[in-house]
């Protein structure tokens, strides 16, 4: 059995508390993803933590005592660098993805100020469930490897491509490899995503939930969408109109094959 961290003076247990902030997972570009399914995921850990009163059924189950890189806590500790009301015991470092802009191939998802985790963490499964593989965010928007966006990704963070960049050198980017921008907005001169025509390759941009694409983005764009509403509401949640958009885009995408 490995050895089991008991102090809150250790130094790993003292870097598992910072990880839930933004300034300590960008300096050690490391990130924690919790639940048991993560152990069902092909992916790469840097780390696995357990809970003590937990090790006999994850050890029964899955034999992670053969996993070198096991770490067990005291649940009292384990309790404290949790994130989750009902925890299922383990937790899992893994490294951040240091791609740049450059890197980006095909289409991509651009969002643009989205500050909640939950609305950012269902547009990254949207956009896996629709084949969309490259995320780019302004920054300023909220982390991705936030512990409650990582959950609401359901595992999605790990098959997706995530890059913040400052709008100009997006919108730079955009126009130096002759992207088709639509950027999602209410404007007269809108079109209904119906009569859009993509090019090989194309730029969906999605805005804040409160003000919407910033007037920059919108400028750079080539086109202004908007999604029909039908009944007496003015507007749809930005994960939700992510969702329908990203899936129209991909019905056009097909049907042009």
């Amino acid at each position: 059995m490995k050895d089991i961290i008991a102090s809150s003076d250790n130094k790993f247990y003292k870097l598992l508390k910072k990880l839930d902030k933004k300034k300590y997972r960008d300096e050690n570009s490391i990130f924690k993803a919790e639940g048991e399914k993560f152990l069902g995921e092909n992916i790469n850990f840097n780390k696995i933590i357990v809970k003590e009163s937990k090790f006999e059924y994850f050890e029964k189950k899955y034999n992670i005592s053969q996993n070198e890189n096991l770490t067990i806590l005291k649940d009292n500790l384990f309790d404290e660098v949790s994130t989750q009301e009902n925890s299922q015991g383990i937790i899992f470092l893994y490294s951040k993805n240091l791609n740049t802009i450059l890197d980006i191939k095909g289409d991509v998802v651009i969002l643009d100020d989205i500050q909640d985790p939950g609305n950012v963490g269902t547009i990254i499964r949207t956009m896996i469930a629709t084949g969309f593989y490259n995320l780019v965010l302004t920054k300023g928007s909220v982390d991705v490897y936030n512990p409650k966006t990582v959950r609401a990704t359901m595992s999605g963070i790990f098959k997706l491509n995530v890059i913040y960049e400052m709008p100009k050198n997006i919108v730079k980017f955009l126009k130096e490899n002759n992207y088709l921008t639509i950027s999602t907005a209410l404007y007269k001169d809108s079109v209904s995503y119906e009569k859009i025509e993509l090019k090989e390759k194309n730029a969906f941009i999605f805005g804040h939930e409160g003000g919407g694409v910033s007037d920059y983005m919108i400028n750079n764009s080539d086109i202004k969408a908007i999604i029909p509403i039908y009944g007496n509401i003015e507007s749809l949640n930005v994960s939700v109109a992510a969702g329908v958009f990203l899936y129209k885009m991909k019905e056009k995408i097909i049907g042009k094959k």
